[in-house]
């Protein structure tokens, strides 16, 4: 015999189920996902929730140590976990998110539909989760995402859940505004001056254009020009002027900001304005 365990992915029995015996559940259908653990092989669903129960799953069933089925009676004011997490996800996503899959012992998972900024209401979702039963996870506000990665996960957390505590839910979520959205993130035109003698003059070498260049790349942007200045006002102010008129709509210079005597880049910053 496998030293197979199975689980109910945490729930409890709910208080309406009853028990049918395994040899007697051919052509029942399952009200619950069943997980399967083969230690240092598998841990995954081996029987899904829907699934009709046929002769052949029965020895299957009791090689898992399963003798028992739960089999649920679900009241009109009650839910069962996947028909609330459904609704949960939609009341939570906004723009640029989508559900990766179907749920998957309760929960499903959503995710960034393209790559971009991810902006969660955090107010909204703390009310959301205070309301019992049911909880969503994100990743953390203001993150930078790629198209595909999960962003945000939702459930409800007891197998059959109060329809009027999803519902609750469901405002809280939609009357936000939705909580959960990724923004598309502009691509700019970034022009680079880095300031300073030493760089200007070559005594050190530059460790700036590299790490610049790369981060605005890095969004699906470009680099419209890069050039180095020494610590004259005048100067850095008539580069960063050629590249306004070369496109730029964003500047980034680079070499510091102190209040030493010689930092002059934010007298030329002051005279674009």
């Amino acid at each position: 015999m496998c030293e197979n365990q199975i689980d109910f992915a945490g729930k409890q029995k709910p208080l309406n189920a009853r028990i049918i015996p395994v040899n007697e559940a051919v052509g029942t259908v399952l009200a619950h996902d069943i997980t399967e653990i083969r230690p240092g092989e598998f841990k995954g669903r081996a029987f899904r929730k829907g699934h009709v129960i046929r002769e052949e799953d029965v020895c299957h069933l009791q090689r898992l140590g399963k003798e028992n089925l739960f089999v649920l009676n679900i009241a009109d004011d009650e839910m069962h976990e996947d028909e609330a997490a459904y609704a949960l996800a939609d009341a939570l996503m906004g723009e640029g998110v989508r559900i990766k899959e179907e749920p998957k012992e309760g929960k499903i998972n959503i995710v960034a539909g393209m790559d971009g900024l991810l902006k969660v209401n955090k107010d909204a979702l703390l009310a959301f989760n205070m309301l019992g039963d049911v909880m969503c996870a994100t990743v953390h506000n203001n993150s930078v995402v790629k198209k595909g990665q999960p962003v945000a996960e939702t459930r409800a957390i007891p197998l059959i859940v109060k329809r009027d505590v999803v519902q609750s839910a469901v405002r809280t979520a939609e009357q936000s505004g939705k909580i959960v959205h990724v923004k598309e993130i502009r691509k700019p035109k970034a022009g680079l001056v880095i300031t300073g003698n030493e760089v200007y003059y070559g005594k050190i070498k530059d460790a700036f254009a590299p790490v610049i260049t790369g981060k605005i790349e890095a969004v699906g942007g470009e680099i419209v020009g890069t050039y180095y200045a020494p610590d004259n006002e005048t100067f850095i102010e008539e580069l960063l002027k050629e590249l306004i008129n070369a496109g730029s709509d964003l500047l980034i210079t680079t070499g510091g900001m102190s209040v030493d005597p010689d930092d002059v880049t934010r007298f030329a910053i002051r005279k674009l304005v």
